[in-house]
């Protein structure tokens, strides 16, 4: 089946998680980022990708119990090509959202850098 063929049928037969999801990202709802849903990247169809922070989303049902040597070389092909993948479960989607979507927001704020030591008292110098 050809790819554009199978990447209209995963978008008109969303699961209940990705449907929930996507209008959780769509129109840039969440923090003003653009995502798109099933987006082919390489050899594989994205669940859901935003470009300009290079972050893929995968929903997994319970058939991805049995089958995670094969996610985790889906996640490293993707992750070759600069994307940063993020799994979870439908379930977590479904039962969890505010959860998941500050999931998404902790992955994308940078991490502050430490605080600078506080000066010394004036007339105190650092022992050496």
């Amino acid at each position: 089946m050809p790819i554009v063929s199978t990447v209209r049928r995963l978008r008109r037969d969303q699961t209940d998680a990705e449907r929930k999801l996507w209008f959780r990202l769509r129109d840039r709802r969440l923090n003003g980022l653009k995502f798109r849903r099933q987006v082919t990247i390489g050899h594989y169809i994205a669940d859901f990708c935003c470009e300009s922070a290079r972050l893929i989303l995968e929903l997994d049902g319970g058939q991805h119990a049995t089958q995670q040597d094969r996610d985790a070389e889906r996640t490293a092909a993707l992750e070759a090509q600069g994307y940063l993948v993020l799994r979870f479960w439908n379930n977590d989607v479904l039962q969890n959202m505010d959860g998941v979507l500050e999931s998404i927001l902790n992955t994308l704020r940078p991490v502050p850098p430490p605080p600078h030591p506080s000066p010394l008292p004036e007339g105190e110098r650092e022992q050496t």
